[in-house]
């Protein structure tokens, strides 16, 4: 029975594949990669000469009836994003939902995610946790900052570079300066880097050195001071 495997890719370190990734991908009939380019480079260090197509944003919506199609046909096809597990803010949910649908398998290894090591490395609560991804970049971007500001579980969002010292700045005025936080850069790769602390700390700290890389905030929730009986009464 033929079968859509999702396929988690380093995030950095080449030696975080495991094994079992290597084998998928060299006995699948198709790769669906996210960059072709990027990816190539990947699969010609584990010598991996499987076939890809290009699936990205711009194109699922696409080319996902022909994908089914081939899936229905007996094909195996594994999907790949440039880093990191497939559909966490990366394409692969359009695809997962339609095969799902037609009753066709799906099975997603286990393996490199960006948000698990940055929560973990944080030192902040990790019991609970909600997961933002990318925070819109206009509208519903005030909004969504309003409904965190009351979050009491450690928040984990993915910030681009450029927008990272303005993000720290909003940050101050919806949850407060000295509302703990740690910014993961580079996680897994020579140059990483863990900065914790307050807002206002950690923003003082990317004032003066510009970060690069990619980047995962978390931060702590909201304490809820809870009253005591014999004040109130």
């Amino acid at each position: 029975m033929s079968k859509l495997y999702i396929v988690p890719t380093p995030i950095g370190n080449l030696e975080d594949m495991t094994f079992r990734a290597i084998r998928i991908l060299k006995e699948v009939d198709l790769i669906l990669a996210e960059d072709t380019r990027t990816s190539g480079k990947l699969l010609k260090h584990f010598e991996i000469g499987t076939h890809m197509h290009s699936h990205h944003m711009h194109n699922e919506h696409k080319t996902i009836e022909n994908l089914i199609s081939r899936l229905k046909s007996g094909e195996n096809i594994a999907l790949i994003s440039d880093a990191g597990t497939p559909a966490i803010s990366d394409p692969g949910f359009l695809l997962t939902r339609a095969c799902v649908e037609n009753k066709i398998d799906v099975e997603c290894l286990p393996g490199a995610t960006a948000f698990v090591p940055a929560l973990v490395n944080s030192g902040l609560p990790n019991d609970k946790f909600i997961f933002e991804g990318f925070l819109p970049d206009k509208k519903g971007r005030q909004t969504r900052y309003l409904a965190l500001a009351e979050e009491t579980r450690t928040m984990i969002l993915y910030v681009s570079p450029h927008k990272l010292v303005k993000t720290l700045a909003e940050f101050i005025t919806y949850f407060g300066e000295d509302r703990p936080i740690c910014v993961s850069r580079e996680l897994s790769k020579l140059h990483e880097e863990n900065v914790r602390g307050t807002v206002r700390e950690v923003l003082t700290h990317f004032e003066n050195k510009p970060p690069k890389g990619e980047i995962v905030v978390v931060v702590g929730g909201k304490i809820v001071v809870k009253e005591n009986k014999r004040d109130s009464e």
